[in-house]
């Protein structure tokens, strides 16, 4: 009981810091558009890379990945992890630097339906619908996917109703986002790639010396098949 009660007392704590993000940069976002969407375009290269990432990966790393490995073996999980690698770096070395600038000549275009759109100069707006569906189709199953790992963290945790912590997760998410925009997404999603980091760091120092060292680790990841 009293770890689930230091749990519930540091997620509070978490969410507090969250939603002070969001007003914090609520009347910076509110200045224009471009600003609650984008940040103005001055978001730097740390947190516009860390704020990325931690979107990109966030409960996926956390626990779809060990799930990935705990059920097919290690290899599964590593070669999935390089293919990442690979496929992250590649895109931010030649698609980021380009699409940020002619995002910008393309009529300064906001999101990517926009850019392709003005990047055609297409005036019955097929490509912009075309590339809006994909978005939310997509984008829809990956964002349904984040909840559904809230849901199952905090059901797990406390014992509540899984669906129910799937919708206040969605709140939380929602409230401060459209308080402070992009700029307070970009800013607690830094925070969020940095406590990542080091529950990751100690996560597999602690848990290797208490399997009995990393030879154990991997002996033990040996005899899993796959």
């Amino acid at each position: 009981m009293e770890g689930t009660t230091q749990i519930l007392i540091a997620m509070c704590i978490y969410m507090a810091i969250v939603i002070g993000i969001g007003f914090a940069f609520a009347r910076r976002a509110n200045r224009s558009s471009e600003n609650f969407f984008l940040g103005g375009r001055t978001l730097g290269p740390w947190v516009t890379a860390m704020s990325a990432e931690a979107s990109d990966m966030s409960g996926w790393l956390l626990m779809g990945l060990p799930g990935v490995a705990y059920w097919y073996g290690l290899s599964d999980a590593a070669w999935t992890a390089i293919g990442l690698i690979i496929g992250t770096y590649l895109n931010w070395l030649f698609t980021a630097k380009r699409l940020r600038h002619y995002s910008e000549k393309s009529g300064n275009a906001i999101t990517l339906p926009d850019f392709f759109s003005n990047r055609f100069k297409e005036d019955k707006k097929v490509i912009m619908t075309i590339s809006a569906l994909f978005i939310l189709i997509f984008f829809a199953v990956y964002a349904a996917s984040c909840l559904v790992t809230c849901g199952k963290l905090f059901s797990t945790l406390f014992g509540t109703s899984y669906v129910s912590m799937m919708i206040l997760g969605a709140v939380f998410v929602l409230l401060y986002t459209f308080v402070g925009g992009f700029l307070a997404e970009s800013a607690s999603d830094f925070m969020q790639a940095v406590v990542m980091i080091i529950a990751l760091v100690l996560v597999f120092v602690v848990g290797s010396k208490a399997a009995g060292g990393f030879g154990a680790v991997i002996d033990n990841a040996k005899s899993i098949p796959g």
